[in-house]
């Protein structure tokens, strides 16, 4: 037995994790390489933290919990959103906001094979979500003659065919120059015995390690440095399933900054107050966004503002939240996995758990957030799956009644 095969086996049993070598003498010697080499990246100290982490309770007793003061669009005054608007405009002109996208997401629940940013939907014509995106940035263009920077995130599962897509696209006209690519982190996927899952006989199942990665992906690809040395000053990142996300608002940055905020956040009004939607809240006195199973029923009311991933950041902010380690929490799924005979198999219900960070826990390290409350029916069009309030078909209808289109 060699000494890397030996040094491999001691790892395994140490975690109790010697399944993920049951195929390894079936494999071709590639395939050995490419599986040692991945177990050997793996921290199993820290995937058993986050396990014993999760399974702690995470309620939030009330009297921590406090509303945060937001801003209605619907009840500012034409005056009003022409000065806040023209002082976003002043610092747009300047190009100094650029975009982020999240887009790490592959297409699964759509029934969609490859990166969820390049499904399409027919307007028509056909556009995908990517190209939506572009057409805010695009506008601007048109109007202005500015081309901001538009950075996206990807996941090592979906970047290859991202950027394949894009340059398939010709960039969708935008200058080539101005889009950028940077890619998350992944985490091993457990199964409910805590054993590591493996996506082949020779390669580890992963999960991208959810949009919270933002900070410290960016920052690793040398993108924060490039903005200081553009002098951009925010940042505002946003989902790509929205159809209707505004990338660039003038409005929503200087509101922010006449504020003197940090960090800011769109969100709309919950009307099913007693829905499991998570809403934002002060915790300690800090902003943050939390599970309603925290707040008394009777004060419902008090916390009706949903998140629609919008958020702005300031140079300083991402700076800051490069360097600070957000937590992770625990997701429940359905995952494929080779089995004990070596064959795929593919669970009819949650079998594994999925680690992820949240981009909203970002919020907890500052004292006080810009809420800008906006109507869903002008901003949020999202796209999650096939069933559901939130398919393809009912976002294509809010964006065809906000554009007047038939």
């Amino acid at each position: 037995m060699d000494t890397e095969l030996h040094d491999t086996m001691q790892i395994l049993k140490k975690y109790n994790q010697e399944h993920l070598l049951n195929f390894y003498d079936e494999l071709t010697e590639p395939e050995k390489e490419t599986l040692l080499s991945q177990i050997h990246n793996i921290d199993f100290d820290k995937i058993n933290k986050l396990y014993i982490s999760s399974t702690k309770d995470d309620s939030i007793p009330y009297d921590r919990i406090s509303p945060i003061p937001f801003v209605s669009k619907s009840k500012l005054s034409k005056k009003e959103i022409d000065h806040y608007s023209k002082i976003g405009n002043e610092f747009i002109s300047k190009e100094k906001l650029a975009i982020i996208t999240l887009a790490g997401g592959q297409g699964t629940r759509l029934g969609y094979k490859g990166p969820k940013g390049s499904y399409e939907i027919d307007v028509p014509p056909k556009k995908s979500l990517f190209e939506f995106a572009c057409d805010n940035l695009k506008k601007l263009n048109q109007l202005t003659g500015i081309s901001l920077r538009w950075y996206i995130m990807t996941s090592p599962a979906n970047d290859t065919a991202t950027k394949n897509y894009f340059e398939s696209k010709d960039f969708f006209g935008y200058p080539k120059d101005k889009i950028k690519f940077f890619v998350q982190n992944t985490l091993p996927i457990i199964d409910i015995d805590t054993n590591v899952i493996l996506e082949t006989p020779y390669s580890i199942k992963s999960g991208s390690n959810g949009n919270g990665d933002v900070f410290k992906a960016f920052a690793s690809a040398g993108f924060i440095d490039e903005l200081e040395q553009n002098n951009i000053e925010w940042v505002f990142i946003g989902g790509i399933d929205n159809i209707l996300l505004k990338l660039v608002d003038p409005l929503f940055l200087g509101l922010t900054i006449s504020g003197h905020y940090e960090i800011a956040s769109k969100s709309i009004r919950k009307l099913d107050l007693y829905s499991p939607d998570w809403v934002f809240a002060n915790v300690d006195g800090h902003p943050s966004i939390i599970d309603p199973k925290n707040l008394q029923n009777n004060n419902l009311e008090s916390y009706n503002q949903k998140n629609i991933l919008a958020h702005l950041f300031s140079i300083d902010a991402l700076k800051k939240l490069a360097d600070v380690d957000l937590p992770y929490h625990r997701a429940f799924k359905k995952c494929d996995f080779i089995n004990s005979e070596g064959m795929k198999e593919v669970p009819l219900k949650p079998n594994s758990f999925k680690f992820e960070k949240f981009i909203f826990d970002a919020f907890s390290i500052f004292d006080r957030i810009l809420l800008l409350e906006v109507e869903s029916s002008e901003e949020f069009a999202p796209i999650k799956a096939f069933t559901g309030n939130e398919t393809p078909e009912t976002a294509l209808d809010l964006y065809k009644k906000y554009y007047h289109l038939k």
